[in-house]
């Protein structure tokens, strides 16, 4: 049975005006850096393939099989591949099992694509982004978070924080060697965890090396391990990197950002890949042909993505320490 209370916002009508100056302001920074605003479906025969992410799906009368949207980036990148040249969406995304501090099932996202640059452009236009809405909150809400943050954001490479924070290369260390570190520097080890290089390198990311980036303030973490490229391109190197990055701020992930894989023969097979893991892990297989594929055959260009979580941005320019402080109803409310 709900309680009396639970018809009220878990914010308060203040916070969530504040919210709406900042995305009003996040709005406007993206047209004066020309980019056009998009609206793109939320329900769709299509979804993202992540062996982490799970859509939420249905069944339409007809038999098909439909997805509420884990991000926009399918339908942005078909107009690219239309021939869009600077794209951006305010997007309500939805994922199942995600709930917590930071996280809730339906949340905003901000993404957004650009031809003709990569990630390391991308990296100066999210700080510029982070600093004109921090700016923007600090000039007119008196609870906005004072952090003193860097002249300029830092930026380590994956190998670089391993080798700083964590004592061990990423890219070179054994699985002995990995086994090690994790042993002596995180909690707990999980069950056969020894025999996993991307999953010893995951925990020692989260245990050991991001409490660490969270004294820098801000910090862009950028060139991933290929396995862990996602839909980025991999630069051969040596050593081969995918042309990746992540923004934290005091250690909360705030977004990722991608140089764009643009072979579809490469993503058809990263998608089928994603979709053995989800197998191996139990869960559902979604449908790896996709009309990104179709529109990614007809070409589509070098360009660069990120996306953002507008909630926890806000939340962290406005001094607060969960999302149901910037949410007006949260799940269990909604």
């Amino acid at each position: 049975m709900s309680r009396v209370s639970d018809f009220l916002p878990t914010a308060s009508l203040e916070i969530l005006q504040q919210r709406a100056s900042l995305l009003r302001q996040a709005r406007e920074f993206f047209t004066r850096h020309g980019y056009w605003e998009a609206q793109t479906p939320i329900l769709s025969h299509d979804s993202c393939i992540d062996a982490w992410l799970d859509p939420f799906s249905f069944q339409l009368p007809t038999g098909e099989q439909v997805y509420l949207q884990t991000s926009p980036e399918f339908a942005l990148k078909r107009l690219i591949c239309a021939g869009a040249d600077r794209v951006f969406e305010v997007a309500r995304v939805f994922r199942q099992d995600e709930t917590g501090v930071r996280h809730n099932p339906e949340f905003t996202m901000i993404e957004w694509y650009e031809r003709d640059c990569d990630h390391h452009a991308q990296m100066d236009l999210v700080e510029s982004l982070v600093r004109t809405v921090r700016g923007i909150s600090l000039t007119h809400h008196q609870n906005a978070k004072e952090t003193v943050l860097p002249a300029k954001f830092y930026r380590l490479s994956y190998e670089q924080a391993f080798r700083e924070f964590a004592g061990v290369s990423a890219g070179s260390a054994s699985l002995e060697e990995l086994t090690t570190v994790a042993a002596a520097r995180t909690p707990r080890l999980p069950r056969g965890i020894e025999h996993d290089r991307e999953g010893l390198l995951n925990l020692i990311l989260a245990d050991v090396v991001e409490p660490e980036l969270k004294q820098l303030q801000a910090v862009f973490l950028y060139d991933f391990p290929p396995a862990q490229a996602a839909l980025a391109k991999i630069n051969p190197g040596p050593p081969a990197v995918a042309e990746r990055f992540e923004l934290y701020l005091n250690g909360i992930e705030i977004c990722n950002g991608y140089h764009e894989l643009t072979d579809p023969v490469e993503l058809h097979q990263r998608m089928q890949q994603q979709n053995e893991i989800r197998l191996r892990m139990g869960k559902a297989s979604i449908p790896p042909e996709s009309r990104l594929l179709q529109a990614m055959e007809h070409g589509l260009p070098d360009c660069s993505g990120v996306a953002l979580g507008f909630d926890r941005l806000a939340a962290w320019c406005l001094g607060l320490d969960s999302i149901r402080e910037i949410l007006a109803f949260p799940f269990d409310r909604a």
